[in-house]
């Protein structure tokens, strides 16, 4: 089982994690007690419930305290800026070895079944209106996830495209200053308003989205699929195959991890 969890969270990666949180800041949990530091067998409990989809109460004994202990340092440490600021050195790592593809970028979402009600939830369309929450994400042309949100299931997808645009951060090329604007970007019909063309003309980000009842998404799907990729990728974190978390902040932490994981992968590769 150790060899397991050194698999899924090697050094490099805690390396790379210790940049967002260095080993001298300390966590004030919630509600008051003493001040903990952010351990390296803390964090990799988060990455083994994210990719193994285990609840909290399954977690082995091999990480150390009972659960109850194990969420309640989860909870504290604001998982999810915590994740977007390791994804993002990731990205700042890939852009500077200028391993990031910019020339065609492509937005999807995926929607998952939610299993308790709270915040970015809603009723799925596509599942009779069961509750369920949806992931935005734009990825490069090599499917690197460059900005990810979450949103109630009944959320047209149309709504997350301005969103996801503005929520690409400023990261670093191999040459010359930092870069948050595609050249291209790619949707399927879902995205088929004139006011997002208009929008992403304004930003000097030229579009090829489908157009509803006039041509097929065959060839658009020939440029696309790296992001229909990216999905499946996202299903390989087996914690997002169903939204357990009732806080918003919670899910949006595995999501964060998941593309964490994703782009780790294209960075030692």
């Amino acid at each position: 089982m150790t060899d397991l969890v050194e698999r899924l969270v090697p050094d490099e990666l805690w390396t790379l994690f210790r940049r967002v949180v260095p080993p001298t800041e300390v966590i004030r949990p919630q509600g008051g007690g003493r001040r903990r530091l952010v351990t390296a067998s803390a964090w990799r409990r988060s990455f083994f419930v994210a990719t193994s989809g285990c609840t909290w109460r399954q977690l082995p004994p091999v990480f150390g305290p009972a659960w109850p202990t194990v969420y309640r340092r989860f909870r504290p440490v604001e998982p999810g800026s915590v994740w977007a600021r390791l994804h993002r050195v990731i990205l700042d790592e890939l852009g500077a070895r200028g391993d990031l593809d910019w020339s065609r970028c492509a937005i999807d979402s995926v929607s998952v079944r939610a299993g308790k009600r709270g915040p970015l939830t809603g009723p799925k369309p596509t599942d009779r209106g069961k509750l369920g929450s949806k992931i935005h994400l734009i990825t490069d042309r090599n499917g690197v996830p460059l900005s990810l949100g979450i949103s109630g299931a009944n959320m047209h997808d149309s709504l997350g495209l301005e969103p996801l645009v503005r929520g690409i951060p400023p990261i670093r090329s191999r040459r010359g200053p930092r870069r948050r604007r595609p050249a291209k970007l790619h949707a399927d019909k879902g995205y088929d308003y004139d006011h997002l063309r208009q929008w992403l003309r304004k930003r000097r980000i030229r579009h090829r989205i489908a157009r509803k009842g006039i041509e097929s998404s065959t060839r658009l799907g020939r440029h696309r699929w790296v992001v229909e990729r990216t999905v499946s990728w996202l299903a390989g974190c087996r914690r997002l195959h169903r939204r357990y978390e009732r806080k918003a902040e919670h899910f949006l932490a595995f999501v964060g991890i998941a593309a964490t994981l994703i782009s780790y992968r294209r960075l030692t590769n």
